[in-house]
């Protein structure tokens, strides 16, 4: 069987880590970006590295739009939440093809991956990855209730309701498994002790406090946030929670994320274009959040030498964005209008 031959895309595109617009013409061979070189004849696209979800509840989308009503405890958390009663009623078929669904969607908006937090044990875990088959779609999957031993990590609810936490984190790192965690989605109680896991992962920090974020910084934890999640499910009514331009000032590591399809789709250029309205942060930084997380897999998704091509093609004149004076700004702000002429996945 002969190799296939080397491709070139040409365009604006985002490169490196610094996301920095350039127009360049991208060698990729064998799906790895070979090389990157400017060039004065780039057409009128723009290439963007893959968006990756940072935090998702797959399961959670066979109770979409389901009539909600209660607070976060009766809604979400474990054992008896609203949305575990879903999944537990749930057929086994059902709850595949709602997660694939999800998936489709991710992917049809330039989403090459995301980090699902999954239900059900060693039988949630193998739920999605039968979901996955087939799909060119990285799912960093944390398991629990046992399914973290044939997952990429554990993924702890809140340390408030998982008594033995620091007994089932300490396991899954001993078999070299990632841990992750919720904390400070409702108040900053639960922080400290998901910091004391050592994680690789909070999800939320949506109400953690200058010293908790600070300690995140200097220990590197990043932190995946959820702000349209946060709202929708009333444990915020202000910009300043999730304190996101705070977390970046001292130099967190923040990735964005959906959170439950019970309640948001997940379409991460819905989320940017939220994040830019409500709490005002740099383009730049937004579009960094929306790709970052990738690096939890090991082989992140910029637009780099030596990296696997995971990009996204916009053709801008195809739409009134033809006029945009910044490909950056309109991606995180307007790109819910913009969807992808092309995704370029080779995960």
């Amino acid at each position: 069987m002969s190799a296939e031959p080397p491709r070139m895309i040409a365009g604006q595109a985002i490169v490196g880590e610094d996301l920095v617009l350039s127009p360049v013409e991208i060698t990729v061979e064998q799906g790895v970006i070979a090389a990157i070189e400017e060039t004065s004849r780039a057409p009128d696209l723009w290439i963007c590295p893959a968006f990756f979800n940072a935090h998702t509840h797959l399961g959670d989308t066979i109770a979409m739009d389901c009539a909600v009503s209660g607070d976060l405890e009766s809604l979400v958390t474990p054992p008896d939440g609203l949305k575990h009663r879903y999944l537990r009623a749930a057929s086994p078929a059902e709850l595949a093809a709602g997660m694939r669904k999800s998936m489709l969607l991710m992917k049809s908006c330039g989403t090459a991956g995301c980090a699902d937090f999954r239900e059900g044990g060693t039988g949630g875990v193998e739920a999605l990855k039968s979901a996955s088959a087939g799909l060119r779609f990285r799912t960093l999957i944390f398991g629990r209730e046992g399914g973290e031993r044939i997952a990429d990590g554990l993924g702890i609810s809140s340390t408030r309701d998982v008594p033995d936490a620091a007994a089932i984190a300490a396991g899954a790192r001993k078999a070299g498994r990632l841990v992750a965690c919720h904390a400070g989605e409702r108040d900053s109680l639960d922080v400290d002790e998901a910091l004391s896991l050592s994680p690789d992962l909070i999800v939320h920090a949506t109400h953690a406090t200058e010293r908790q974020l600070k300690e995140c910084a200097d220990r590197d934890i990043p932190i995946a946030v959820c702000p349209q999640s946060n709202w929708l499910l009333s444990v915020t009514r202000s910009p300043d929670n999730p304190p996101i331009s705070r977390m970046l000032e001292l130099g967190c590591r923040v990735f964005l994320g959906t959170d439950n399809v019970m309640f948001v789709q997940p379409d991460m250029p819905a989320a940017m274009a939220f994040l830019h309205t409500v709490y005002h942060i740099d383009p730049e930084e937004i579009l960094r959040m929306a790709v970052a997380g990738s690096i939890l897999t090991g082989d992140p998704f910029y637009l780099t030498r030596g990296a696997r091509a995971n990009l996204i093609l916009f053709n801008p004149r195809r739409t009134n964005l033809g006029f945009s004076r910044d490909p950056v700004a309109s991606i995180v702000k307007r790109g819910t209008s913009l969807r992808p002429c092309k995704n370029v996945f080779n995960l």
